[in-house]
């Protein structure tokens, strides 16, 4: 970490130093880092700092270097200022998210402080998961969307989500499946067309979730790709990201309704008027459309994806034969 980032990080911290605990990850195609650093003198034992430095040559793992696709990235994390400096306070308990502590955005460098959910009770992170740890992550999503429900995504992408059509032609072009091709414009205008819209995390994989030793509580992080939209979207797409195709054949209707069921809740909390009928009608009628629409961007960005299975294939053929009909 540079001097000036040094001076905001004890400056927002009121620490007397700082050290570098460990790097938690590197961002995607070398585009910076995400580090853990310890404090001295300060209220808080750690911070989490996102330091984006943007590359001269990105290198892409599975070869998509486009301008495009720099360009994407580059305002992904400009939206994730906006995201922290503008929208994230809204957040309660029931949607928890890192409180940001400082924020800096330059033309080539950004710099986002946050609070190390490891210290405040969010440790544990799964890369396979049981039965409590999918609900509490339902339960966060459906908290989230009601906090959101009928709020324009301003400063964030109009349309949220990473593999956006609008966003993905070069995944478009690439696609082998001429049936879900040619109905890819189709199923982006059911999503985007749905009466009932709410800001979308856009990246909800399992992978972004961090929870408590119990697993009945979670967080989550990394908002690059928020925006608006139906939540259906979010919720096909962590269910894809923790169940493989059997168990999401076996668990589809448990897992929704449960959703429904929270979503329900929360927002009854805030509006008693609210016409949950109809919303959840229309969302469970797009939930096939919202599964189908990322496995159109799979399908082109990585055919051989562990992702691409009999379940999305089988909900995939479902959404084509009634767009046909």
């Amino acid at each position: 970490m540079n001097k000036h980032f040094q001076k905001l990080t004890l400056k927002a911290t009121q620490a007397s130093s700082l050290f570098k605990i460990k790097t938690i990850q590197s961002l995607w195609s070398g585009y910076g880092e995400i580090v853990r650093y310890g404090l001295t003198g300060s209220s808080l034992q750690t911070v989490v700092v996102k330091h984006i430095r943007l590359p001269d040559n990105s290198q892409h793992p599975r070869g998509w270097n486009t301008d495009l696709s720099h360009q994407r990235k580059v305002k992904s994390y400009h939206i994730e200022i906006n995201w922290y400096q503008d929208w994230s306070h809204l957040c309660d308990s029931d949607c928890r998210v890192p409180r940001c502590l400082a924020l800096e955005s330059g033309e080539n460098e950004m710099f986002i402080l946050l609070e190390d959910m490891d210290s405040s009770g969010y440790p544990i992170r799964h890369s396979d998961v049981g039965n409590i740890e999918i609900k509490s992550c339902l339960a966060w999503l459906a908290n989230f969307h009601a906090t959101f429900m009928n709020q324009q995504p301003n400063n964030l992408w109009s349309t949220g989500t990473y593999w956006h059509l609008e966003t993905r032609p070069d995944e478009l072009e690439a696609l082998n499946d001429i049936p879900l091709k040619n109905a890819a414009q189709a199923i982006d205008q059911k999503l985007r067309q749905a009466h009932f819209q709410t800001l979308v995390h856009g990246d909800a994989k399992l992978a972004n979730f961090c929870f408590s030793k119990d697993g009945s509580q979670v967080a989550a992080v990394d908002f690059q790709y928020i925006g608006g939209g139906c939540g259906m979207k979010d919720v096909a797409y962590f269910l894809g990201s923790c169940l493989n195709d059997v168990q999401c054949q076996q668990q589809e209707s448990e897992l929704l309704d449960y959703y429904f069921q929270q979503l329900k809740l929360s927002l009854q909390r805030r509006n008693k008027n609210f016409p949950i009928q109809d919303l959840e009608q229309e969302w469970r009628y797009l939930y096939p459309y919202a599964w189908t629409d990322f496995h159109r961007f799979i399908k082109g960005w990585s055919p051989g994806h562990w992702k691409i299975n009999s379940y999305s294939e089988q909900l995939a053929h479902t959404v084509i034969s009634q767009l046909n009909e």
